[in-house]
């Protein structure tokens, strides 16, 4: 069992459940970025998986996942470009202040749903490769 990458499906696990209680709440800004954070933490999980490096960054944990991912046939491409697109709603969320850089409450909905998918795709690679 890869302690690393359960601990970091767990992050994910917890984070999601934050961005749906925010999504409740209606702040779409905190839920989309929660939503990135737990496929970023999804993304980590794998990276632990199946390699020994821990990327320092965000572009650097895209990057490797991206690499991994291109070898493993369950792995849709859409798991990439979700984490390079949600990483936009984390920006937005983070520093934007200028009106196009709202987060509607449908984009935080779709990154919370792909996020999941994402989490749950993840976990049941970590839980067949014990």
């Amino acid at each position: 069992m890869n302690n690393r990458a359960l601990g970091h499906v767990k992050k994910s696990q917890y984070t999601l459940e934050k961005a749906a209680r925010m999504l409740e709440l209606e702040y779409a800004d905190d839920a989309g970025r929660l939503a990135y954070i737990a496929g970023f933490h999804a993304a980590l999980a794998f990276i632990s998986l199946r390699s020994d490096k821990t990327p320092k960054t965000h572009s650097g944990t895209r990057s490797e996942f991206a690499n991994l991912a291109r070898h493993e046939p369950v792995i849709d491409r859409i798991y990439t470009t979700f984490l390079a697109e949600s990483y936009k709603l984390k920006t937005f969320a983070d520093y934007g202040i200028e009106d196009e850089a709202i987060v509607t409450l449908s984009e935080a909905q779709d990154a919370i749903n792909l996020a999941t998918r994402f989490v749950e795709l993840i976990e049941s690679l970590i839980k067949s490769a014990k």
